[in-house]
């Protein structure tokens, strides 16, 4: 069905209305006086009539009417324009509805505005958290050799060795924002390589054994008789493998183990590292690789780290055009599993 602008509405109204008026006039004509000389004279005053209300109505809506409707149909929608309905006979039906959908689309804009302000507030709160600990840790210890600790060399080597891991856990909180940003902005270019998998999958292991060593935790590699070549970034992939063994390492249960897995998806390859541990309920799931989000903060802060390792590891896999995903369940351990494309 047909859908009118406003101009076209206008010039039908004012046409329908003297159209009306002259039709009254004429029938007056004729039962008062009738003759050809009142039929003219009516004649004119339909077209004086007409004249007039179509310039009144002309003016209306181009000063009040039509405005408002182009900037409601041209108001762009997450890059769109707002279609024009088909399915409405008349303009005021046709304006109403997308008056509706554009409130409705506005609306959705309001509420992701108001969860992005919620979470650059939550943002900032965790940098400042994050900050906060090792700096008044950095404080008390200066307090304390100032006040005299300096002097006793079993408290002035002990604090000062306090001191520089407060400030090196402050210099891996900034590097790891950093690389978070340039990730995000791709202005962190990626350099693409063909290399052995199974050899890097070998240095980390060498790399975490002592700790995975003094939790009593295995570090399992069902390791392929053949080299497994692929095409990304030595150094970043070398990043992921390692945050994710060490997560395993640190939420792993004594005696248990972290094992690292491949299987061919025949243009990608897809690596699993899962563990035994401690697991992560459901309702944590969503948001484990947002920034600083913890889903047990006591434990988590217990075991160290910036809170940014598997926010690193998305951020990593997604500059690869890969994907990124994780299952797991309190009590019985989680699994991680990437995919990366294999080298020709």
């Amino acid at each position: 069905m047909k859908t009118y602008s406003p101009r076209k509405l206008a010039l039908y109204l004012s046409l329908t209305l003297t159209f009306f008026a002259a039709l009254l006039v004429i029938v007056l004509s004729f039962i008062s006086f009738s003759g050809w000389l009142y039929l003219l004279l009516s004649l004119l005053y339909f077209g004086f009539t007409y004249l007039a209300i179509a310039f009144i109505m002309r003016r209306y809506v181009d000063y009040k009417v039509e405005p408002i409707y182009k900037i409601i149909r041209k108001m762009p929608v997450q890059g769109k324009e707002i279609k024009r309905r088909e399915d409405s006979s008349d303009l005021i039906s046709s304006a109403r509805m997308e008056v509706e959908e554009w409130a409705k689309n506005q609306t959705k804009e309001i509420t992701r505005l108001k969860d992005l302000e919620r979470y650059r507030k939550e943002f900032v709160g965790n940098v400042s958290h994050e900050l906060k600990t090792p700096i008044f840790n950095i404080q008390g210890y200066i307090l304390t050799l100032l006040e005299g600790g300096i002097d006793d060399p079993k408290v002035n080597k002990l604090y000062l060795k306090r001191t520089e891991k407060s400030i090196d856990r402050m210099i891996s909180i900034v590097e790891d924002l950093e690389s978070i940003t340039k990730l995000e902005s791709g202005e962190l270019k990626l350099k693409y390589e063909s290399f052995d998998l199974v050899r890097l999958v070998d240095d980390v292991i060498e790399m975490e054994q002592m700790m995975a060593s003094e939790r009593k935790i295995q570090l399992q590699f069902n390791r392929p008789e053949k080299p497994v070549k692929v095409l990304a970034d030595k150094k970043r992939i070398m990043e992921v493998m390692t945050n994710l063994v060490v997560n395993g390492i640190k939420y792993g249960k004594r005696k248990g183990f972290v094992k690292i897995s491949f299987y061919d998806l025949k243009d990608n390859l897809m690596v699993e590292v899962a563990d035994n541990g401690l697991g992560i309920d459901s309702k944590h799931l969503a948001r484990i690789f947002e920034r600083f989000y913890r889903a047990d903060k006591s434990r988590s802060r217990e075991q160290g780290g910036t809170g940014l390792g598997l926010s690193i590891v998305k951020h990593i896999i997604e500059a690869h055009e890969q994907t990124i995903n994780v299952k797991s369940a309190v009590d019985e351990g989680t699994t991680f599993t990437f995919t990366l494309e294999k080298a020709k």
